[in-house]
């Protein structure tokens, strides 16, 4: 743990010091910041020359979590996975797990093979379990589909 984050930030405390409003997330029963920090611009610069290191990262994480944001998302293609890995670093060490809500989404090809994309029931699973790893989290609050996948009917 760096020197910037060597405590647990409560977002609850935050909330209360920003004001930051919360709202009810659809039909989750989840109550999250009406601001969600994207996590699509932290990973590697070898996927996209504008995404910022880990180290360059952590800061927004640090400041979003004083403020109140309680809900971060990613997604297992940002970075080819490094996005997932830097983001559960960085709540790992800052953030108190029943706190946020943390969201992924699956569809893109992130690893080689025929059924390494889509939304069949054996990509969702195998996809599930890598983000967990990635994230370094027993679970996820919120897990969604990143596109449509004309190859899989509902």
């Amino acid at each position: 743990m760096s020197s910037i984050d060597n405590q647990k930030i409560s977002v609850v405390e935050g909330m209360q010091k920003s004001g930051m409003p919360y709202v009810r997330l659809g039909n989750t029963g989840l109550q999250v910041s009406r601001i969600c920090l994207g996590m699509m611009s932290y990973g590697t610069p070898k996927w996209r020359e504008w995404v910022l290191e880990e180290k360059e990262a952590r800061p927004f994480v640090k400041r979003a979590l004083e403020l109140g944001i309680n809900f971060f998302d990613t997604a297992d293609m940002y970075s080819a996975g490094v996005s997932e890995e830097v983001t559960g670093r960085a709540l790992n060490d800052m953030a108190i797990r029943e706190e946020i809500v943390v969201a992924t989404k699956v569809f893109h090809q992130v690893a080689d093979g025929p059924n390494r994309k889509g939304l069949s029931r054996k990509h969702i699973f195998a996809a599930c379990e890598a983000s967990l790893k990635r994230l370094n989290m027993d679970y996820i609050d919120l897990y969604q589909i990143h596109r449509f996948d004309k190859e899989t009917p509902i």
